[in-house]
């Protein structure tokens, strides 16, 4: 065999191997998503927010419970830090807190992690001190209270049928009662008292590749990013997520028509939008 074959095999087989580790957990997880032996990863490898981690949203922070799906957690906490996308059973996260005469420069810093049961529903959760390094986590915070009749915590979910001329995602490819609702929706939110922050998230069904579904959900939930800003929305606080085929809400079987097919599996084509904020003006 030649050394050129040789090295070239060696490869693929590396390839193979990292691309199956970044999608097996670090942690090993039981079926119904806890473990007796929580495995953390490095806190300084982040790959999220420029190896930073984040300051969480504490609202958002105690709404993370049990039964979850992976989009709630996305509109709670936002993406895994520890390039988790495609690891199914396990995402973890670095946090910063501000806590005043604790920790280096009055900030603790942790590590979250969420497990998943074989249904894909969180279960479990842990904290990992990281500095200190025998700090309380989470540390016991007060935020400012929302008056009880102001909900704060919206979501929407647009069909991307309406928005979107089939198989396509750019601005152009918006149809006429799609950029009706988005409109509608823009006034809606130009009219709250507070508005911290909106996540866009696009889904499409299973038909097609799961690379072509990724890029496409994503260019979707982009262009629509982009039109609510236009709307008036602040750009800065709105971001664009595609899950692909990941979160069906309908399953269908294949015993009819592709286009009976089709029809089925329209509720998984669609664009939610979550929004963090309340009250109108």
């Amino acid at each position: 065999m030649k050394l050129s074959q040789v090295v070239c095999r060696t490869a693929v087989v590396a390839a193979a191997a990292v691309a199956l580790s970044a999608c097996s957990s670090l942690t090993k997880v039981s079926s119904s998503g806890t473990t007796d032996q929580p495995v953390w990863p490095k806190w300084d490898r982040v790959t999220f927010n420029k190896t930073r981690g984040t300051f969480p949203d504490l609202g958002s922070l105690r709404q993370v419970k049990a039964g979850l799906t992976k989009d709630d957690l996305y509109y709670l906490l936002g993406r895994p830090h520890y390039g988790e996308m495609w690891r199914p059973r396990e995402w973890n996260y670095l946090f910063h807190f501000h806590t005043p005469g604790q920790g280096t420069n009055g900030v603790t810093t942790c590590q979250f992690k969420v497990l998943f049961d074989r249904n894909m529903f969180s279960n479990e959760t842990y904290w990992h001190a990281v500095d200190p390094e025998h700090a309380t986590c989470p540390p016991q915070l007060q935020e400012p209270a929302v008056p009880a009749q102001q909900q704060q915590y919206h979501r929407y979910t647009l069909s991307a049928d309406v928005l979107f001329a089939f198989d396509r995602s750019s601005e152009q490819d918006l149809q006429l009662r799609g950029r009706e609702e988005l409109n509608e929706l823009a006034y809606k939110l130009r009219n709250f008292e507070q508005l911290n922050s909106i996540t866009i998230i696009g889904h499409t069904d299973y038909l097609g590749s799961d690379s072509y579904n990724q890029r496409l959900s994503q260019q979707r939930a982009e262009t629509v990013r982009r039109y609510l800003a236009a709307q008036g929305l602040p750009a800065d606080k709105i971001r664009a997520v595609g899950m692909g085929e990941t979160q069906p809400v309908k399953q269908c079987d294949n015993n009819g028509s592709r286009n009976q097919l089709i029809a089925c599996l329209q509720p998984n084509r669609r664009v939610e939008i979550q929004v963090d904020g309340y009250g109108s003006r």
